[in-house]
């Protein structure tokens, strides 16, 4: 069965990219974030998941930690993070990072580490 999820559902506000989304109610083995930060160094604390996340980095640049190293990442790339891999990420500026996070499971599974 196809599911339509309506904005209001997920959104934080009707007129940003901005909230979250477990999948797995619908069927799908996915969670989304959807990322708006518009300050320069707004972003996750470190953390960890056991499954890999994928971010498609929409608008701006943001400098992401993953594991040991840094890596900066532009508005038309895309960054996949291993399976328990530690990674954190800021908005670089100058304006607003707006990212797409897919999360391979159906649920939110986080370790904070900071």
């Amino acid at each position: 069965m196809a599911h339509v999820i309506d904005r209001d559902t997920w959104a934080v506000r009707s007129d940003r990219w901005k909230g979250e989304l477990q999948c797995g109610a619908y069927g799908s083995n996915s969670c989304l974030i959807f990322n708006y930060l518009p300050d320069v160094g707004g972003g996750p604390r470190l953390h960890t998941h056991p499954y890999a996340e994928i971010f498609i980095i929409r608008q701006g640049t943001g400098l992401f930690t993953v594991g040991d190293k840094e890596v900066e990442a532009s508005a038309g790339q895309i960054l996949i993070v291993p399976p328990n891999t530690p990674h954190k990420f800021t908005n670089l500026g100058p304006g607003p990072l707006e990212t797409t996070d897919i999360h391979e499971n159906g649920t939110f599974i986080t370790k904070w580490l900071e």
